[in-house]
């Protein structure tokens, strides 16, 4: 009789024993896998250079002989630039230098052979501010610009002045793989005026010149975070 309450005691202690280790595996916790680490937003501070080329159209005109020129010619040229970005805001100062060939001419009474205006080169140095989507920075620009304004007509010596003036646009630069970006801008330039005289034979002739220009461009940057 011992010896079967014995046997009956230690498979009722059998069956506690596993009945406790059966729940101590239903109560073990769950293990979730680490969230993959968000990618770091992108910085755009940092110093950068770059290419640029487009084109556009424009108008001079010349006062004494009521001559209105309409332009028209492409740029191509190289940048540099530096932005500092304050949680969105990119502030950011760029300077360039262009090759053009903005060219027209136009006859009048005045000017019966034809008065000719051209602009040979075109540099800007502009702010920007722009508001940052990531990898998607559209600005503003605007600042100084310096170009070189050519009158002539025909049989006469014509002239030429490196003229400042002023220049507003807006743009949108796209981050690339790498440290590089593309960008697309619009900028209005107004290079004022200057007296020729040798453009005829009557007082000096004031003349203009406006631009508008489309252009595109690549830049390498070597800030941080790209």
């Amino acid at each position: 009789m011992k010896v079967i309450l014995a046997a009956c005691v230690a498979a009722a202690a059998l069956v506690a024993a596993r009945g406790a280790a059966a729940a101590d595996l239903s109560l073990s916790p769950l293990y979730k896998a680490p969230p993959a680490p968000a990618a770091p937003a992108y910085d755009w501070s940092g110093l950068y250079f770059g290419v640029n080329g487009g084109g556009g159209w424009g108008h001079s005109w010349w006062s004494t002989n009521t001559t209105g020129i309409n332009l028209g010619g492409g740029q191509v040229g190289g940048t540099a630039g530096y932005n500092v970005q304050f949680g969105k805001v990119v502030f950011g100062v760029e300077g360039d230098l262009d090759w053009s060939s903005f060219n027209g001419a136009s006859t009048s009474p005045g000017c019966p052979a034809g008065c000719g205006t051209s602009d040979t080169w075109l540099s800007t140095v502009r702010g920007r501010v722009g508001y940052s989507f990531d990898r998607v920075l559209p600005y503003v620009t605007g600042g100084l610009a310096v170009g070189d304004i050519r009158a002539a007509a025909p049989g006469f010596a014509g002239g030429d002045s490196t003229n400042p003036g002023w220049t507003l646009g807006a743009g949108l630069e796209l981050a690339l793989p790498g440290n590089w970006s593309a960008r697309a801008e619009y900028l209005r330039v107004d290079l004022g005026s200057f007296n020729c005289t040798g453009c005829s034979a009557l007082p000096a002739d004031k003349v203009s010149l406006q631009e508008n220009v489309f252009r595109a461009g690549v830049n390498y940057h070597f800030g941080w975070g790209k």
